[in-house]
């Protein structure tokens, strides 16, 4: 019988999301913004999903399961919990445009790039104020 254990990591496991993490884009954890939620399958960190606070706002991102896990539904399981833990506030992120539905599921809507607060929008300027033409659009959800 597998286990599944979702639930907020401590900065001490915080390098356990980064050895998940290698796979997505070389992520990496910072102790005094990141808030981590997790999913362990039979004890093994499996999925992951972060909320960063940035200095006008709270920006989800890093959600991620591992090849081995790829619909097994873990994503949605740590985006819930996320939810349950920060949901009480606004979050912003920048969603893949094949997974806006996945989050539209979860109550983030699709919003021009000029309404993401500046450090927040800051992150992706390399696509010069064209995020679609990155394949990525700004989302937001609202309490």
């Amino acid at each position: 019988m597998v286990t599944v254990i979702v639930r907020e990591l401590s900065v001490d496991e915080f390098p356990l999301v980064e050895a998940l993490w290698v796979h997505y884009h070389g992520q990496k954890t910072d102790r005094t913004t990141d808030r981590i939620i997790g999913a362990f399958v039979d004890e093994d960190l499996a999925a992951v999903a972060r909320c960063r606070r940035h200095p006008d706002g709270l920006e989800v991102d890093g959600v991620y399961a591992s090849e081995e896990h790829r619909g097994e539904g873990l994503a949605r399981m740590v985006m819930e919990e996320l939810l349950k833990n920060f949901g009480d506030q606004v979050l912003y992120l920048h969603s893949t445009l094949v997974l806006v539905r996945f989050y539209g599921s979860l109550g983030f809507v699709a919003i021009p790039e000029d309404e993401l607060p500046p450090t927040i929008k800051e992150r992706l300027a390399f696509c010069f104020g064209e995020m679609k033409g990155c394949g990525v659009a700004p989302m937001r959800r609202i309490p």
